[in-house]
């Protein structure tokens, strides 16, 4: 099963809740987290992976086999592999084929695509797009507020799903955001001192927060 989780805006908290959903699915069983946005090694406590990545991979032509994915893997955690992002801009010729290739097997796997729109990356947005499309569950992550609501109605594509991040002083509701956006909330996470604390010592990985644990495990 492929999950993709997106934004529309930055600072939604889409790797974070990428991260945890990746970590809870791995609890029932072996799980692929693929990183597009490049924030997931910095999220888990990882210094920068050494490996091609995503983007080494869509760079290098028809003629790399397809299991030379796996090969590109770095296990973070019991049961969750990550797909680093790589160097460069990403290349969108071969996005179909990879949304193929995650979507197929037989491990679920989550992808990190970060902000959609981002018109200073039209590439990375041309594979992230072509992802979310390939996904069985495609999860807009969003903070209530008017710009991002806005931006998430104009979306070339549509989640199957919301998770709401809420933060003190927003007047709009998770209310409000089902009316404009009509698709099911999966989850509301009410940002917790506890989870900035554990991604800025880098334990996100090792040590998942029971409030953020507790808040996804509807979605995961």
């Amino acid at each position: 099963m492929l999950i993709a989780c997106w934004s529309v805006k930055g600072g939604a908290g889409t790797t974070v809740v990428a991260a945890a959903l990746a970590l809870l699915s791995a609890r029932r069983g072996p799980t692929v987290l693929a990183d597009l946005a490049g924030d997931l090694p910095a999220a888990l406590g990882l210094p920068e992976p050494a490996s091609p990545g995503i983007s080494g991979w869509l760079a290098a032509g028809a003629g790399v086999p397809a299991d030379a994915l796996g090969r590109i893997e770095i296990e973070v955690a019991p049961g969750v592999a990550l797909l680093p992002r790589g160097e460069g801009a990403l290349n969108p010729a071969r996005a179909g084929l990879l949304a193929a290739l995650l979507a197929r097997s037989s491990r679920p796997t989550v992808i990190d695509c970060g902000r959609i729109g981002n018109p200073a990356d039209p590439a990375g947005d041309s594979v992230a797009t072509t992802l979310i499309g390939a996904a069985r569950r495609s999860i807009l992550v969003i903070r209530p507020c008017y710009m991002a609501l806005r931006r998430a109605r104009e979306a070339p594509v549509r989640p199957s799903g919301v998770v709401v991040v809420h933060e003190p002083g927003r007047v709009l509701t998770t209310t409000d955001v089902q009316q404009v956006i009509q698709v099911p909330i999966l989850a509301e996470v009410v940002l917790d001192p506890a989870v900035a604390r554990t991604v800025d010592a880098g334990m996100l990985a090792g040590r998942l927060p029971r409030s953020l644990a507790k808040a996804l495990s509807d979605a995961a």
